[in-house]
């Protein structure tokens, strides 16, 4: 964490200074807004935390239950999470309040006697090393209240609008606030009154039954729901020997349990089978009483019992596997004729089993990536054409999504018997592990992700997939951290240069990379950074050398990774790395030593391009097709003019 460089602060660092539309922020929603989202789940919450970083964007989330999530809901929190929660500030909180899963046990009806179950296998969580960061248990509302507090503590001040909920939307041709919403409270002593909001877009995070969804005529494509789970949080007394190690069970009839230890030592979450859904049920199933739930848990774990002393909630529901044809407002037949101003994201576009423990995890990567695009386009950083690629980026993580659990799902609810191999289950767990963990979204060529072509520099940054941190050492402490732990979600663009062989300030393809950085009329720093901002306002730039931090004398690096930041240009180190002996970057993501890189990274972690240190057109033509640059400040007449942010905050 970094701070003091705009004055001394003596309290909380997370909590920053109000600003812009964050100072004397109105009680109720305003007539008129930037972005209005519809629904404080993972989606919603973790875009109100993005979007509360730009101070000159109004936005406000409203949400029609009274207050806060109190229980239930997910639960589960994928390692990808866990790296999306240390760019919002809050991983290492929330992990020490979580259960952390390192294993899983699989249980079989007992060959000798079927009537009982057997543990049969026992597989880590990670065994390969896929993320350095954990796989935890959690409610979902603790989740939402670390967004929220990300939001509350954000220069805007962005808080929840409870008690209200859509009623409808239009969207009209041409205006600067096209979208209209009418808006009705749910509580309090106003409770029915309706009013109207106008915004230039919505997003709507509003769940499986959504409004917003609705209003824009998108459809749900997929399976009906067929199968039924029970799922309760419980404090019991039990003689199954792993109720705190999370479990899969199956039994002799087919009947199938999930065991999930909860966080605090003593909650556990029961995924119960209750079988197929029958034709002409009309939802009767979602009505199964809790005892009956339990009685039929206590059939599945025998010859061990479960004597449940508090259920604080439990709920009933049917599996479905649907993907919504679209997620924004367009009409398929106008995609790329005019631009999108509604988006829906999590639930709202797709559903299925909460058993893969996906759900949430997916919604805050839709939530996080609809979010930065709509905060650099409201800034005029970005054209509008970046919002196309929200729904094409994200449906197709939603189809592999479905697809995967409809395979996990029919593995669970399926009898020993009915699988060619009786370790099935566990192997198609142990194969899938990236996939569960969230690591293996890779986008597609667009505007913001470049093509394959000088891949083979950094094998181990795959283009559109997320930037796999590892190990470095910061030069100028020679502190021991992670490369990738030091990026915030602050909207910025991250570009790492990955040296070639030569010491700092020696001539090297680096050094030349760093001057035309630092110079070049085509420079994406000169040219895209707001005139009056730090220089690393819109660019994060890192350098990373082949050499250990006692062999690079920081004094020899190009200006260009020491910018002067804040009111008072101080200089900022943290923007200057060398190899950590011990794990070798150079190594571990196989770039090419002879050469070095750039790596280019997108405000939601994902990389963006890899290019050679000498290919500074490639470069300078990648971000000339997603930014925009910003005016050019009006000359006092008779002044003369330079595109000097190279005089001052970027002195070599």
């Amino acid at each position: 964490m970094q701070f003091h460089h705009h004055g001394y602060v003596s309290g909380d660092p997370r909590v920053q200074p109000p600003a812009g539309v964050g100072v004397d922020r109105p009680e109720h929603v305003p007539d008129e807004v930037d972005v209005l989202i519809v629904g404080s789940g993972p989606a919603g919450m973790i875009a109100a935390a993005q979007l509360a970083q730009f101070p000159g964007i109004t936005t406000r989330l409203v949400e029609r239950r009274a207050g806060r999530l109190q229980m239930g809901q997910a639960d589960g929190i994928q390692a990808r999470s866990v790296e999306t929660f240390q760019a919002f500030g809050f991983a290492e909180r929330i992990t020490a309040e979580a259960y952390r899963i390192t294993e899983m046990c699989f249980w079989k009806p007992d060959p000798d006697e079927p009537k009982n179950i057997v543990r049969t296998a026992r597989p880590s969580d990670d065994a390969t090393g896929i993320s350095e960061f954990p796989h935890l248990i959690v409610n979902q509302a603790r989740v939402l209240d670390y967004f929220a507090e990300v939001a509350a503590n954000a220069p805007t001040r962005l808080t929840p609008d409870y008690g209200l909920e859509l009623v409808r939307l239009e969207v009209a041709d041409d205006g600067d606030h096209p979208v209209t919403v009418t808006l009705r409270r749910t509580a309090g002593p106003k409770t029915g009154e309706e009013r109207t909001v106008r915004a230039k877009y919505v997003v709507g995070c509003d769940g499986a039954h959504s409004a917003v969804r609705e209003s824009i005529g998108c459809k749900p494509v997929g399976d009906k729901a067929n199968h039924a789970w029970g799922v309760m949080d419980i404090l019991a007394v039990t003689d199954f020997p792993d109720v705190r190690t999370k479990c899969a069970i199956q039994s002799h009839d087919g009947g199938s349990i999930l065991l999930i230890p909860r966080e605090g030592g003593f909650l556990v979450r029961w995924y119960v089978d209750l079988g197929a859904v029958p034709e002409g049920d009309h939802g009767a199933v979602r009505r199964t009483p809790l005892a009956e739930i339990i009685t039929r848990a206590n059939e599945i774990i025998h010859p061990y019992t479960l004597d449940v002393r508090d259920a604080p909630w439990h709920s009933v529901y049917e599996v479905g596997h649907r993907v919504t044809d679209r997620f924004d407002d367009v009409p398929t037949e106008l995609a790329g004729e005019r631009m999108p101003r509604v988006f829906i994201a999590g639930d709202a576009c797709h559903t299925h089993s909460a058993k893969a423990g996906q759900g949430m995890n997916v919604s805050m990567q839709d939530g996080w990536n609809i979010a930065w695009k709509l905060a650099h386009v409201l800034t005029g950083r970005a054209p509008e054409s970046l919002l196309r690629t929200y729904s094409d980026e994200r449906q197709v993580v939603a189809q592999n999504l479905i697809d995967f659990d409809r395979q996990w799902s029919s593995l669970m609810a399926a009898r020993p018997d009915e699988l060619e191999d009786p370790s099935t289950l566990e192997d198609f767990y142990v194969r899938t592990a990236e996939f569960l963990f969230g690591f293996m979204t890779q986008y597609q060529t667009s505007m913001i992700v470049d093509g394959p072509t000088h891949q083979d520099l950094a094998a181990g940054f795959p283009i559109g997939k997320r930037f796999k941190s590892a190990p470095v050492e910061r030069v100028a402490d020679g502190n021991p951290v992670h490369l990738g732990h030091h990026a915030r979600a602050d909207g910025r663009w991250r570009v790492y240069a990955f040296a070639d062989p030569a010491a700092a300030g020696e001539s090297s393809a680096l050094t030349d990379w760093a001057e035309w950085l630092r110079t070049s009329p085509t420079s994406p720093l000169l040219g895209y950074t707001p005139e009056g901002t730090d220089p690393d306002s819109v660019f994060d730039v890192k350098v990373i050398y082949q050499q250990d931090h006692t062999a690079v004398d920081v004094s020899r690096v190009p200006g260009v990774f020491l910018p002067r930041v804040g009111p008072f240009a101080l200089v900022d180190y943290e923007k200057v790395y060398a190899v950590d002996p011990r794990d070798d970057i150079f190594d571990r993501r196989a770039i090419e030593r002879s050469t070095g890189a750039v790596v280019v990274v997108r405000p939601d972690q994902y990389v963006a391009a890899v290019l050679p240190l000498t290919a500074t057109d490639e470069l300078a033509a990648f971000f000339a097709r997603n930014l925009l640059r910003p005016p050019a400040p009006a000359a006092p007449e008779g002044a003369l003019m330079t595109s000097a942010r190279e005089t001052d905050l970027l002195a070599p």
